[in-house]
């Protein structure tokens, strides 16, 4: 009898910041970071369901600290929160100014990613298996999030004004 494997809920991934990263005040692009969040974000969800994935949001990206040049940084992924096709990812990006020997919390966010087959559609990822009260409470906040994300997006499609209607504001 084959042994259960273990799922793939955590992903860390370190990079070093280099200068073609940079922007003009000599910090790093907070686009840069972005793709960078996105990247390692993908690799966690991709992991655990075994299957290509897509972004379907992102939000409560939160900068608390600035990164500079020559700073490492990882990103510490999770998966918080499995639906039928989805999965919200935690992302926490820390930084460490190794000649300072200081570390930092810079960023914090979370991205919903979605599986999909070879025809882009969506598919069913695996039920999330709980190790811990903390992955259990991690669930449960993602679940939350996820109404309240359902509930942001219902409030701003009520909110949505149509190109045609901007187009006569700038004629």
């Amino acid at each position: 009898m084959k042994e259960k494997s273990k799922q793939e809920k955590t992903l860390l991934m370190t990079r070093l910041m280099t200068p073609d990263m940079s922007n003009f005040s000599g910090k790093v692009h907070g686009g840069t970071i972005l793709k960078l969040l996105d990247e390692a974000a993908f690799t966690c969800a991709s992991r655990y369901c075994k299957t290509y994935v897509v972004t379907k949001s992102l939000d409560q990206v939160e900068f608390k600290n600035p990164i500079e040049v020559g700073d490492l940084v990882t990103f510490k992924c999770n998966v918080n929160y499995v639906g039928k096709t989805s999965m919200e990812v935690g992302v926490r990006v820390e930084g460490e100014r190794i000649r300072e020997k200081k570390e930092y919390h810079a960023i914090s966010s979370y991205f919903t990613m979605v599986s999909v087959n070879e025809e882009g559609k969506p598919m069913e990822v695996p039920r999330l298996n709980f190790e811990s009260d903390i992955e259990e409470k991690l669930f449960e906040a993602g679940k939350m999030r996820c109404a309240m994300r359902k509930e942001i997006q219902a409030r701003n499609k009520k909110l949505h004004v149509s190109l045609e209607n901007w187009i006569k504001i700038w004629s």
